[in-house]
């Protein structure tokens, strides 16, 4: 409650100096931007200089992943609607806009290797909502940045979940592309993936891809937890083994999605995506994990989640905006 309380005092004080745009400033949407690159430290500066460009995102949380050669930065901003109360504007649109076009400028998918699979220089891009916003909002959102890759970038771009008409989930795009077979040594994923089965044309941009930006997946829906678990094993054949019985499609947890990746020279890991960490949260993940790597003789470490909760991107986000309103 009081948490709420202060976006509604902060927000109200930014309200009063700008009333160019209808805002209630309570609705928020937070976005998730991953990019195929870790290592490059001039790409990345290149990336976050184009994100200080809209001083009305900000940039809650950096995650970057030197085995995986990934980053994700998660950035929140409201949304504008006009008087019948239609969302039209976002400073999220144009930040993530000028983020990939920078991340397209410095990166080339096809030099690109990297423990973790990617189908993009601009790999996914999905939108919740914060606050008082809605899913609807969100969609709303991812549809609108959708349509501008495609057209200012050339880029395929398929959408997921909220953000499709029939609410299609990023896991099956991404087996359709043959996202989760890896293209070296049965480990790693170098150069560009070619897709095993082209879909039917993408929801936005052209049907050819091009190798040195691959496509992008931009999707909507409620918060969604990452959390990996640690395997003290090199085998990555036993990981992808545990990885399958914990997910809900191998029989496992539901609502959680998971896979077995090389983490290092040493170590391999289960990342999973929590869909829903009300219902399945990190505990039952984690034990799960643990009893199944008994079951193989292996030892695990303990878990941890790559982001922030919703509830702490919106305090810093909220703390961010006030302190720059003084």
């Amino acid at each position: 409650m009081l948490l709420l309380c202060l976006i509604y005092l902060v927000f109200w004080f930014v309200g009063k100096k700008d009333n160019k745009k209808n805002i209630n400033q309570t609705m928020l949407l937070c976005c998730k931007l991953y990019i195929s690159e870790s290592r490059n430290k001039e790409a990345l500066d290149s990336i976050e200089r184009a994100a200080k460009l809209q001083p009305e995102t900000v940039i809650v949380k950096k995650f970057e992943d030197g085995a995986y050669n990934r980053v994700r930065y998660t950035m929140v901003s409201y949304v504008a609607h006009d008087s019948t109360g239609c969302p039209i504007y976002s400073p999220l649109h144009q930040t993530v806009v000028a983020m990939a076009e920078a991340a397209f400028a410095a990166i080339n998918l096809e030099l690109h290797t990297g423990a973790h699979p990617r189908l993009g220089v601009v790999d996914d891009i999905i939108f919740h909502p914060l606050g008082r916003a809605s899913l609807d909002e969100a969609a709303w959102l991812a549809k609108t940045v959708a349509a501008d890759f495609g057209n200012r970038f050339q880029v395929p771009v398929f959408l997921y979940d909220a953000a499709h008409p029939t609410g299609k989930e990023l896991a099956i795009i991404r087996r359709e592309q043959g996202y989760f077979r890896p293209n070296v040594t049965g480990t790693h994923w170098s150069g560009w993936i070619k897709p095993a089965n082209y879909p039917e044309r993408p929801d936005e941009g052209p049907s050819t891809i091009s190798g040195a930006r691959g496509v992008t997946v931009i999707g909507a829906s409620p918060w969604i937890a990452a959390y990996n678990v640690p395997i003290l094993s090199t085998d990555s054949s036993v990981t992808r083994r545990i990885a399958q019985k914990v997910s809900g499609r191998g029989g496992g947890l539901p609502t959680v999605q998971t896979i077995g990746l090389v983490h290092g020279e040493d170590t391999t890991e289960i990342a999973c995506l929590l869909l829903d960490f009300n219902k399945v949260g990190a505990d039952r993940v984690q034990n799960r994990v643990e009893m199944l790597a008994s079951q193989e003789g292996l030892g695990v470490e303990q878990g941890y989640f790559t982001d922030l909760s919703p509830e702490m991107v919106t305090e810093i986000y909220v703390k961010s905006i006030s302190a720059n309103s003084n």
